[in-house]
C-alpha cells in the first residue's frame, strides 16, 4: 500500500490526497509536519533530504515535491483518468502545473501568510490589500482559462485542476476582498460536487491560524 507522510493541513498535502482519491487507490496517510513534527527525523530525512511535505512511498519508489507527487500518481495509477497518454494534451496540463508554482502560489501564500497565519494586530494591511489584488488577478486569468471549457483544460478534470483548484477553498474562506469572476465561482462549485474534493481539500485551516 502507498504511503503518504504530511498533515491533512497542508494544501501540497491535500494535492495528493485528492489525486489517490479520484484515482481510487489505497494509501496510508502519515501525520507529519506542522504540529505533528517529525521532519527533523533521521528516517525522515533519509526519504525527503528537503525536510518538508508530501513525500510518498510507493515500495522502492519515493517522491517528494507535491506537484511531482501528483504526476506520479496519475502516470501510475491514473491513465484514462488523471494521465493523459498523448504529449500535446499534456503539455497543456503541465503548463498550468507549472504555473500554480510559479506564480499563483507565491501570491496565495502571500495573502494566506499575511491574513490566516499574522496575528491581526501585527497585519500590514496596505501590503495586504497590494497582494490579494494581484491574487485576484491571477485567479482572473484562470477565469479567462475556463470561458468555453468547465475545466482548465478542457471537459474533464484534470491535474491541473488539482494543484490550482486546491487553492480554492482557502480562497473563499479568507477574509479578504475578491473580484466577481463567474467562471471561477462555477468551476469552484463543480469541483465541491466532487467527494474527492471535500474529503481532501475543504479541511479546517483553524490550526494554523496564528494565536
Amino acid at each position: 500500500m502507498l504511503k503518504l507522510w504530511g498533515r491533512p493541513t497542508s494544501l501540497n498535502v491535500q494535492k495528493v490526497v485528492w489525486a489517490l482519491e479520484e484515482i481510487g487507490v489505497a494509501y496510508e496517510r502519515v501525520d507529519v509536519g506542522g504540529r505533528h513534527g517529525g521532519l527533523d527525523q533521521p528516517a525522515y530525512i533519509a526519504r525527503n533530504p528537503n525536510q518538508r511535505i508530501p513525500t510518498l512511498e510507493d515500495d522502492s519508489t519515493v517522491v517528494w515535491e507535491s506537484n511531482a507527487v501528483v504526476r506520479y500518481v496519475a502516470a501510475r495509477y491514473g491513465e484514462g483518468q488523471l494521465w493523459d497518454a498523448d504529449p500535446g494534451r499534456r503539455a497543456r496540463v503541465d503548463q498550468w502545473m507549472d504555473w500554480m508554482q510559479t506564480t499563483l502560489a507565491p501570491d496565495f501564500y502571500a495573502v494566506f501568510w499575511g491574513v490566516v497565519r499574522t496575528l491581526p494586530e501585527k497585519q500590514d494591511k496596505a501590503a495586504i490589500a497590494a497582494q490579494t489584488k494581484t491574487l485576484g488577478e491571477r485567479y482572473a486569468l484562470l477565469d479567462r482559462q475556463l470561458e468555453g471549457r468547465p475545466f482548465l483544460t478542457g471537459d474533464k478534470l484534470s491535474m491541473a485542476d488539482i494543484v490550482n483548484g486546491a487553492t480554492l477553498y482557502r480562497y473563499h474562506e479568507m477574509e479578504i476582498e475578491r473580484p466577481a469572476l463567474a467562471r471561477v465561482a462555477g468551476w469552484y462549485e463543480r469541483l465541491k460536487e466532487r467527494p474527492a474534493y471535500r474529503k481532501a481539500v475543504m479541511v479546517s485551516f483553524d490550526e494554523l491560524r496564528a494565536r
